[in-house]
């Protein structure tokens, strides 16, 4: 998380108290003081402060000497999804591409250098990753990930492209700087990507991005499927037309109701 620098009305309590919060996760549900200190880096003093503030709030618990989150931390999420207007602008046509093709369809927007899944419609097929809305993954591995970032202003590419070499998670993944450039500039000639047991085995998606009304790329639709389903180059040939439907469709609904649209929108330096 950028801060600004000696800017007087930027408040570093609430840095510390949003990174506590943050600090929960799947791989630390409960956490001790001194875990807390330890995963945000703050000391134990500042940490137990926040704590206990959180837990005068009603959004952290305490258990014996452990701490967690308690339901309440739930109300952030839920007012984006209603401000944003969720439902309306992106849902319908997702649940459009799940019906029509049996796939899990998502719509994902560039956190970091993360995709943060910002819509879900899942499948009853058994497929191996699980999602859910506000689910990260690597952008460099996805589908989602490789459409926004194509798109994006050069400088913006350079800076990702600055983190090189990424995390490798099969054989197939893109991890070098040449080999990223290289899958970049091939999404923007054809205007889609599409990802094979690159995040994970048994896996296969396709993504087209989805543009603001300034044609910026804020995020991406996808379809994903089994690798035991469906061969790649028929993924594409069959879901492609249906993505670029269903991304038209939200880019109306985006005008619409733009805040969405306005939320998604990266910050630049100039």
């Amino acid at each position: 998380m950028a801060k600004p620098e000696k800017d007087p009305e930027y408040l570093s309590t609430l840095e510390r108290g949003l990174s506590v919060l943050r600090a929960f996760d799947d791989q630390h549900p409960e956490m001790r003081l001194s875990e807390v200190a330890a995963v945000t880096g703050l000391s134990p003093a500042v940490a137990r402060r926040c704590l206990n503030t959180l837990v005068a709030l009603g959004y952290v618990a305490q258990h014996d000497r452990n701490f967690l989150l308690k339901p309440e931390v739930l109300a952030f999420g839920s007012a984006f999804h209603s401000s944003m207007h969720l439902e309306h602008v992106c849902v319908p046509p997702l649940q459009s591409l799940r019906d029509e093709t049996g796939d899990s369809a998502s719509m994902a927007s560039i956190a970091g250098k993360d995709v943060l899944y910002l819509a879900h419609v899942s499948t009853n097929r058994r497929i191996r990753l699980g999602v859910n809305v506000g689910t990260r993954f690597p952008a460099h591995a996805t589908s989602m990930g490789k459409t926004i970032l194509a798109f994006l202003p050069e400088a913006e590419i350079e800076e990702y492209l600055a983190a090189a070499p990424f995390e490798k998670f099969t054989e197939h993944t893109v991890t070098s700087e040449k080999a990223m450039r290289e899958r970049l500039q091939l999404v923007r000639s054809r205007g889609y990507d599409s990802a094979f047991d690159e995040l994970d085995f048994g896996i296969v998606s396709v993504a087209v991005p989805v543009f603001d009304a300034s044609r910026r790329p804020i995020a991406a639709v996808n379809c994903s499927t089994s690798t035991t389903r469906i061969s790649q180059d028929d993924l594409i040939t069959s879901r492609l037309p249906l993505l670029r439907e269903a991304a038209a469709e939200i880019e109306a609904a985006l005008r619409r109701w733009p805040s969405l649209a306005h939320a998604l929108q990266r910050e630049t330096s100039s």
